[in-house]
């Protein structure tokens, strides 16, 4: 597309926004719903479809020929994906084998892809004026509610239409910045996991097993390990008639867009404050909520705050069977992490208390690694802990899953009698523990052992 359409492109964008944004602000002032995404394209389409039919008008009037059919339909989509999309950097959320998407400005756009590779690739627009621009009208269509982008509120974090998460700021650099992470597997199972080589069958059937069995599941590791991931794939061994409330930052894990797995969903956003410093809701106060609306389990997308508390007292009242996901560097290194946001929660618990908190809400932590040295995907569960008590200012655990040679899970401590017997309960069977790393290839293909979930849609 030439400068020319660009120009146009941007033109017919924003006056198209205006109009959009006008109905949003008619629907608040008269306390009608919001338009959802869907609705917002659906009315999008029709008002991009009316303004090209004035532009068709115009251009006859003075006398120069109309734009042809399949033109039409170009700048149509060019403006749609500029409206509801990310304008040029659409095209790379639409390539499947990009992973990560980091821009430092306008025309500096670095690119990960899914076999670890970096490249530079193409400016996504032509100034930084411009991409603030797009930004801004993102933050206003995307999510439950409207976020702001600008000089108050220099910093946007958003679920894209896609699934993938944008983290965005500016006026604290000298570019506008943008971190966008792509999920390349918003549908998985733990059988999945087994062909991307993140889990062997005995981890499968372990994992499977702790979930049926309703044990409570943190999921740890570093940026990027692949924690979110896991976190859908453990999801989806849920039993379907069971009522789950999901709670994050910005939508993420995308359990109520499937349905057919999980018919009974509350997925709850927290909410930033408005201009005036108002209306703010916190992820703490969003757990405290999501306890009085009747939830099987609790999921926490990512613990990062004072929400620590109220969660481990979820996990701990009868919400049996709950789960998050938390940034730490080992297994063990979770539950420093616990106590560290726990002390910085209003409650200012002391370390004991914590501790003591933690082993009673806690089964087992989940430790998720990432080689990036590795060609193929590169993210492997390490460790797996069962938290079995605590003394003083430790936690006490046994690591039943330990880095093996290749820092992947081997067999390590036995299990606890009791939860071994709630897990077979559950369908475990413990002789996979005894067996070689691999047995399941031996016979023929890696898929043709595996068992499949039985929650499956």
């Amino acid at each position: 597309m030439d400068r020319a359409d660009q120009v146009l492109v941007r033109r017919f964008r924003q006056e198209v926004a205006d109009k959009l944004t006008d109905r949003l602000r008619e629907d608040t002032a008269s306390s009608r719903a919001r338009l959802s995404q869907v609705d917002q394209r659906l009315f999008g389409r029709q008002l991009i479809n009316e303004r090209l039919a004035v532009f068709a008008r115009e251009e006859l009037e003075e006398g120069r020929v109309p734009l042809s059919a399949e033109e039409e339909m170009s700048l149509a989509q060019a403006v749609h994906d500029a409206l509801f999309g990310l304008g040029t950097l659409q095209r790379l959320l639409e390539d499947e084998t990009i992973e990560n998407i980091n821009i430092n400005g306008a025309a500096e756009v670095w690119i990960t892809r899914a076999d670890g590779t970096k490249e530079l690739g193409p400016a996504i627009a032509d100034s930084d004026e411009e991409l603030i621009e797009t930004l801004r009208m993102t933050a206003a269509r995307v999510g439950l509610t409207e976020r702001r982008f600008d000089v108050g509120a220099p910093r946007l974090s958003v679920q894209l239409p896609d699934g993938s998460r944008l983290f965005a700021v500016m006026a604290v650099t000298s570019h506008p910045c943008v971190a966008i992470r792509r999920h390349r597997y918003p549908k998985l199972f733990l059988e999945d996991l087994v062909g991307l080589g993140t889990i062997d069958l005995a981890l499968q059937e372990f994992l499977a097993a702790a979930v049926r069995a309703r044990k409570n599941i943190i999921v740890c590791g570093g940026v990027d390990a692949g924690k979110t991931t896991l976190l859908r794939a453990l999801i989806n061994e849920i039993d379907p008639d069971e009522r789950l409330v999901t709670i994050e930052d910005n939508l993420e894990l995308g359990v109520d867009r499937y349905p057919e797995l999980h018919p009974d969903v509350v997925a709850l956003e927290a909410r930033e404050h408005n201009v005036e410093g108002e209306g703010a809701i916190t992820l703490a106060a969003l757990v405290r909520w999501g306890l009085r609306m009747d939830p099987d389990r609790v999921i926490v997308g990512e613990v990062r705050g004072d929400e620590v508390l109220p969660m481990l007292n979820a996990m701990s009242q009868g919400n049996d069977g709950s789960m998050c996901t938390i940034h730490a560097n080992s297994s063990a290194g979770a539950f420093g992490k616990l106590a560290m946001y726990a002390v910085q929660a209003p409650e200012r618990l002391p370390l004991e208390a914590t501790n003591l908190i933690v082993a009673n809400a806690l089964d087992f932590v989940v430790y998720v690694g990432r080689d990036t040295h590795e060609r193929r995907f590169g993210r492997y569960i390490s460790s797996i802990r069962e938290v079995v008590g605590a003394e003083g200012s430790m936690v006490i655990s046994n690591e039943v899953f330990e880095p093996g040679p290749d820092r992947r899970a081997v067999p390590g401590a036995p299990l606890r009698s009791r939860t071994q017997a709630d897990l077979e309960e559950a369908g475990f069977d413990p002789s996979v523990l005894s067996r070689p790393q691999g047995w399941w290839d031996q016979a023929g293909t890696a898929g043709a052992a595996r068992p499949s979930s039985p929650y499956r849609g």
